[in-house]
């Protein structure tokens, strides 16, 4: 490390020669938003309802955006000096205060919540001017983010002076705003396009923290209560469950979509890959707790009440309705019987959902469980052509 060195450019015309992988600081980082999305579980856990449900999504949505901008960053430019861990590092502490002001984020803590964000923000865009000053080729694109972010850091921090409902609304306006900042930098990025091989890697990593959170929630359901055959049963279905879902994003997950951006079309297809991830990660951290739930039920002889039914059987069919778009796309291996296969476990979860009163938490965790296995069955049936890029009718 040295004391200061300028911004890399690490895309464009060589983007191919220079092999990208996530930096330690980077994988540093990324602990921080285990914290943060393990304390958003944690209220979802606490409010299992539609009321319950949509807060914990609108209070996602920032702290996924967050990691979002920061990844994008480092895919263009990074650099290992003092200026940029002394960021890093001030970033990774707005993030822990997200996290800490997470569980009242929509009501006593909707301030701190809010500054946060913006603190996130605001970081970023100072790495963005840092990196246009010292890289004239990559300015049109840096100004061009520096301006969108800051409008929507200065949306958040005006939130703080007025009441709720306002405030939310003015919260959604500078997500709104960020959001679309990328998409009007289109010709600027398809001069730099995203590096192809760092972008999948850190998107997998993040769903590896995401699903990390079911994993956790096996553990916990079954260590907060008496071993019995149901909840041994339940919480091996929803290992199973957890296990199916990593295996069919990362056994059919490609990066070929970001090596062909610079076409307009192209670049569409990029846009919907990164935005599909969304309520694909919302589905598996909810799923998560969805299993917890579960779990902690099973013990009880009862038929699963409503709400814990909805989220387990909700959050998977989230999961594969996400899946179904991206090999619809194209983004991830296109294939259309994979389309329709995910259509139709959707379809099956939403059933048992709407159809499952009655039904016991050790079977409606088992029906989720086969539904997974034969997701995986489907697609080791089916095989995979020795290029993943192309398009089948199988």
């Amino acid at each position: 490390m040295s004391l200061f060195r300028p911004p890399r450019l690490w895309v464009g015309d060589t983007a191919a020669e220079q092999h990208r992988h996530a930096t330690w600081l980077e994988l540093f980082y990324d602990l921080v938003f285990v914290v943060a999305i393990s304390q958003l579980a944690h209220k979802l856990s606490d409010h299992i309802d539609l009321k319950g449900f949509l807060s914990f999504v609108a209070l996602f949505v920032p702290v996924w955006w967050a990691w979002i901008g920061t990844t994008f960053y480092a895919n263009r430019f990074d650099s290992d000096d003092i200026v940029r861990r002394g960021l890093m590092g001030l970033q990774m502490l707005a993030i822990a205060a997200l996290a800490v002001n997470v569980h009242h984020g929509l009501d006593s803590s909707s301030v701190g919540f809010a500054l946060a964000y913006a603190a996130s923000r605001v970081l970023l865009v100072l790495e963005y001017l840092l990196a246009g000053w010292h890289l004239p080729k990559a300015r049109g694109l840096t100004t061009r983010y520096a301006l969108g972010f800051s409008l929507g850091a200065l949306l958040w921090i005006l939130s703080v002076f007025v009441p709720p409902p306002l405030r939310f609304a003015l919260w959604v306006l500078g997500l709104v705003v960020d959001f679309i900042t990328p998409l009007t930098a289109t010709e600027a990025i398809r001069q730099l396009p995203p590096h192809p091989e760092h972008l999948p890697e850190r998107f997998g990593l993040f769903t590896i923290i995401v699903l990390g959170e079911a994993i956790i929630a096996v553990v916990n359901g079954v260590s907060e209560m008496a071993w019995g055959t149901a909840s041994t049963v339940s919480a091996i279905a929803g290992f199973i469950t957890a296990f199916s879902l990593w295996w069919l994003y990362f056994e059919n997950v490609s990066g070929s979509v970001l090596e062909t951006v610079r076409s307009a079309a192209r670049l569409r297809t990029a846009m919907l890959w990164l935005y599909i991830h969304l309520p694909l990660v919302i589905g598996l951290a909810a799923t998560g707790v969805g299993v917890e739930q579960v779990i902690e039920a099973a013990g009880s002889g009862d038929a699963l009440a409503g709400p814990e039914r909805w989220l387990i059987c909700g959050s998977v069919a989230l999961c594969y309705g996400s899946l179904a778009v991206l090999h619809r796309m194209g983004v991830i291996f296109m294939c259309k019987a994979r389309t329709r296969h995910r259509l139709g476990g959707m379809a099956l979860m939403l059933a048992v959902a709407i159809a499952g009163v009655g039904l016991s938490p050790i079977n409606v965790i088992s029906v989720v469980a086969l539904v997974s296995l034969a997701q995986v069955a489907l697609d080791l049936y089916q095989g995979k052509p020795a290029s993943m890029t192309a398009s089948t009718d199988s």
